[in-house]
């Protein structure tokens, strides 16, 4: 990511970013289509069997012997790897904003726009699944069954979530007085207050020491990432297994309550995008919307067709400083720091997926838990994502803290390669907005260039 935002003198290191950047779209784009292909072969398998063969022994035998413990594995697998994740993306993204020192009250301005922002965003998508209700209305009997099943593949999360404490005690429970305990329970607030905290004291001190500590959390986070990537390669097999599972169960209810679960997220997305984005930039940065989505339509493209916020980087960066003449000092560092920590359309979908999925499966969650479920969207939009299905173990681990089982995310899978393009063009166009609107707040002392500050960024 750093040799992207070199100044064009320094054509050798991009050079050699390149091959890499392609390598990994092509990977994506091929294991997107074998993940399509697990969908829809599982999808017809399991509604022949629905059809032609309700309730055959043979059926029984294939969920419970079969494609039930394969969907289990892969499902932990993810589960195995989700804490170290969250709590090296989480310590890197903070301490990655280690600019602030220089950039001083544009680095805490991004900072504070960026949680508010996600903070709406995630508002918006929970609050158009509870109006629209997507998921209601499936044979509650083949939910309770799947549900039950859920409930013993992720038997740790969901004990955990259910000796979780109310009111005050829930809110002091979030700082954890233990954090090996705390990981050891899946406690996911504990563990990401502990990551946001070790951060922000890798911010403070700025020693050689600590500097190695960071690049050893930075290693981790790679490893976990690169474990993710070998896991998510079983995906089309787990998602041929789970959508076998679920349409032998419920059937045809299943197509049209995916549709609707297409037609939520798009919504969320399109007031985001068209509602929230120009009031910011109408109001806090005195920029005509339209001028800015005519500006910045090629980032917008090139966000849609990679489905990549890192692969967009370089043209937003261009965009950024040639056609919204934005100060380079200050659209650089917002852009860096967006591509990784300003995921609204991210954090949407992780919202709605995960209400939607309650609703499918008949649990309600009251608003504290749809508190619960917001701020796990907002804080894991720091660091989720970087490979094909980042946000699949948040979106799982969620899942398995409010009692909803995890499996149902093969439910989703089969359509989230065009709703990843959606919310990628979410992403890249909210850093934009964010750079604008942050660049129109500045001081003359940020806007100045300083020396080193290509470099610095």
């Amino acid at each position: 990511m750093i040799d992207q935002q070199q100044p064009a003198a320094a054509h050798a290191p991009v050079a050699v970013s390149v091959t890499p950047a392609a390598d990994s779209s092509a990977h994506h784009r091929r294991l997107q289509w074998q993940i399509l292909i697990g969908f829809i072969v599982g999808l017809v398998a399991g509604l022949v069997a629905y059809t032609f063969a309700p309730g055959a022994p043979w059926v029984d035998f294939v969920v419970t012997y079969i494609t039930g413990p394969v969907g289990q594995i892969f499902l932990r697998l993810l589960f195995m790897l989700v804490i170290p994740l969250l709590f090296a993306a989480l310590v890197v993204g903070i301490a990655e904003m280690g600019e602030i020192r220089s950039l001083r009250r544009v680095g805490i301005r991004t900072l504070i726009y960026t949680v508010i922002v996600s903070s709406i965003a995630v508002v918006i998508s929970l609050a158009a699944v509870n109006i629209l209700r997507p998921g209601d209305g499936v044979d509650r009997a083949a939910a309770n069954d799947l549900l039950a099943q859920g409930a013993a593949g992720a038997a740790s999360i969901v004990e955990a979530s259910a000796e979780s404490k109310a009111g005050v005690e829930q809110v002091l429970a979030i700082v954890p007085s233990n954090i090996v305990t705390a990981m050891s329970e899946n406690d996911i607030l504990a563990v990401m207050f502990f990551a946001l905290f070790f951060g922000i004291g890798l911010l403070l001190v700025q020693t050689p020491r600590t500097a190695m500590l960071k690049s050893a959390i930075e290693g981790v986070f790679e490893v976990a990432m690169r474990l993710i990537g070998l896991v998510i390669r079983l995906a089309p097999i787990a998602i041929f297994c789970f959508m076998f599972n679920l349409s032998a169960q419920f059937g045809w209810d299943l197509l049209a309550k995916l549709a609707a679960f297409v037609g939520v997220v798009l919504l969320a997305l399109g007031i985001q995008m068209f509602g929230v984005f120009p009031l910011l930039l109408k109001f806090l940065a005195r920029k005509s919307p339209v001028a800015f989505f005519r500006e910045t339509r090629e980032a917008s493209v090139m966000a849609f067709s990679t489905a990549s916020s890192n692969a967009t980087l370089p043209t937003a960066l261009r965009v950024a400083e040639n056609e919204l003449r934005l100060p380079p000092r200050i659209s650089r560092f917002v852009l860096t720091i967006g591509a990784t920590a300003n995921q609204n359309g991210t954090a949407m979908f992780e919202g709605v997926t995960v209400l939607f999925l309650a609703q499918f499966f008949g649990v309600e969650l009251d608003l504290g838990q749809q508190a619960f479920v917001m701020l796990i969207c907002i804080l894991a939009g720091i660091g989720t994502a970087g490979v094909p299905g980042g946000s699949l173990p948040v979106i799982a681990l969620i899942m398995g803290g409010v009692g909803v089982p995890p499996e149902g995310i093969g439910l989703i899978l089969g359509v989230d390669r065009f709703l990843d393009m959606c919310r990628t063009t979410l992403n890249v166009v909210g850093d934009l907005v964010a750079a604008t609107v942050i660049s129109a707040g500045a001081g003359a002392e940020e806007t100045e260039p300083a020396a080193g500050a290509y470099l610095a960024v």
